[in-house]
């Protein structure tokens, strides 16, 4: 096996965050449940744009912002994702080129918007996401540059996108093609309704070529269909390679078959905002995975970039997270 130019690569949905402060009634007057994440369409996604108040407009998506946390901690990434070639494409390009990430994709002239999602985040931190979808979903395996994929140590799967045939088929052709150049392969299980509507089929995923499992602990309870976490979570541990779980204010846990290590959640000072969490708990995880790093030390870095994520508004570091590390003395 050749050596890998990139750390990691991620597979996911290229969206625009569009992230801006709400109280609970504004939630209740746009009919959106706090802390869900809902599909919306085109009409709706104005209406709220018109009236959610002052904003910041970002590249986001949950894989896209895991690499952009593989960036900031001084990995060498790139993304795949599909855009249009309207303002919001636009928008996503350079600002994800501008962290360091490579984004190499042709933007489509004529079909869907770019994607958005409008995150709404009420004063105790937490986000609620109406997302339009747009042009993501078309992404299919024709679109995958394969000596990217190739040349990546680990490659990283959104699972979002499994909700059109088309792009379950890329996720295949992407991890045929990684497992065939040697590399690993790690899934975000990304959504409790996520994982409802794709259960079995994230399960035979899992057990036939996932090398890494992210989940938190509902989308884990709801893949095993149980309210225990000890039983999920044993459930994990034996169809995944390496199952790495998270439980907010609980910490996280990495499993494998023979073993389990327990990672406190880093102290903050304040919630601000739990946009981006997960995203970035991934990307310390797997920026640490692909240096070749012991296990408990990427789980201290996933918990590191996951708080210094919480307390801000948005899912991109404020601060350099390679430098958080070395005042850790992580890395």
């Amino acid at each position: 096996m050749s050596a890998a130019r990139f750390d990691v690569i991620g597979i996911g949905n290229a969206i625009v965050d569009i992230i801006g402060r709400c109280d609970e009634s504004y939630l209740a007057t746009i009919g959106t449940a706090k802390g869900s994440m809902r599909l919306v369409g085109a009409d709706d996604i104005k209406k709220i744009y018109a009236t959610m108040g002052p904003a910041t407009e970002i590249s986001g998506g949950s894989a896209a912002n895991t690499i952009a946390g593989v960036a900031s901690f001084g990995g060498k990434p790139a993304f795949i994702g599909t855009i249009a070639d309207d303002e919001f494409g636009k928008i996503f390009t350079h600002d994800i080129r501008s962290i360091g990430v490579t984004f190499d994709v042709t933007p489509f002239a004529n079909g869907a918007p770019t994607s958005r999602s409008l995150i709404l985040v009420t004063p105790d931190g937490e986000r609620t996401m109406n997302t339009f979808l747009g042009i993501s979903t078309s992404l299919s395996e024709f679109q995958l540059n394969l000596d990217l994929i190739r040349n990546s140590e680990i490659l990283y799967l959104e699972g979002y996108l499994f909700d059109e045939s088309q792009a379950k088929q890329a996720f295949r052709k992407a991890l045929q093609t990684a497992k065939a150049a040697g590399r690993k392969v790690a899934l975000t299980l990304s959504d409790g309704f996520c994982v409802d509507r794709h259960r079995d089929e994230f399960i035979e995923l899992i057990r036939s070529g996932i090398d890494i499992l992210f989940a938190n602990e509902s989308e884990i309870k709801s893949l095993y269909q149980t309210e225990s976490f000890d039983l999920a979570a044993a459930n994990a541990s034996k169809d995944a390679k390496l199952a790495v779980l998270t439980r907010s204010a609980k910490g996280s846990v990495i499993l494998s078959e023979s073993n389990s290590i327990e990672i406190a959640p880093e102290p903050i000072s304040e919630l601000v905002d739990t946009t981006g969490a997960g995203d970035l708990y991934a990307a310390g995880f797997l920026f640490g995975y692909s240096k070749g790093y012991e296990l408990p030390i990427c789980g201290r870095l996933a918990s590191l970039a996951a708080a210094e994520i919480i307390s801000h508004i948005g899912a991109r570091p404020e601060i350099s997270l390679a430098e958080l590390a070395r005042q850790k003395g992580l890395i």
